[in-house]
């Protein structure tokens, strides 16, 4: 189960009872004096078998989906038809909200990607991914993973996702593998 899986199944559960809140009790934009807002940051590191300019592309929206599993179903907003480009607009359902995310930074030569992407009412993430030559034919993937909460509500879903965050390395690192593995031996 990749981190996306994970972090669909977490939504999956917990957003619908934030779904059923009529508008008269949402929770307030306003951090609590007595409950302050979480912000928490978790790295995962994990190598991919291939060299940098193969598996760059594999953090692309668009690239993603040949790892990333069935939850991962971006539809884009910009650019149509979808691509894999800095400034990407896409949306991702997240249980019964849709997240709205955007790729702030696509440099596939440099191998630097970030995306942010918003739940409302819930929290903001930041992943930025960093990938290095690690040898010939293997690249070092690093993944930092910021969420915000935006209501104390919100808090819950930060904890949630970022404990969830510290096992993604090693889901990444097999699915993306396993698909490097598998299209090469498509082509044989």
């Amino acid at each position: 189960m990749t981190a996306l899986h994970v972090l669909a199944a977490i939504a999956a559960i917990s957003l619908p009872a934030l779904a059923q809140i009529p508008p008269a009790q949402a929770p307030s934009a306003q951090p609590s004096p007595t409950q302050p807002l979480l912000h928490l940051t978790t790295t995962f590191n994990f190598i991919v078998q291939a060299p940098i300019a193969k598996a760059a592309p594999m953090f692309g929206p668009e690239g993603e989906r040949s790892w990333a599993g069935k939850h991962w179903n971006p539809e884009f907003l910009h650019p149509q038809p979808a691509q894999d480009v800095e400034g990407a607009v896409f949306t991702i359902q997240h249980g019964p909200i849709k997240a709205v995310w955007v790729n702030t930074l696509f440099d596939l030569d440099a191998g630097r990607f970030q995306y942010v992407y918003f739940l409302p009412d819930i929290m903001v993430t930041t992943i930025d991914v960093r990938l290095n030559p690690n040898g010939e034919n293997s690249t070092k993937v690093n993944v930092q993973y910021t969420r915000t909460a935006l209501t104390p509500e919100g808090n819950e879903h930060v904890t949630a996702m970022s404990e969830a965050d510290k096992s993604a390395g090693k889901e990444w690192e097999q699915s993306i593998n396993e698909s490097l593995a598998s299209s090469k031996s498509k082509k044989q």
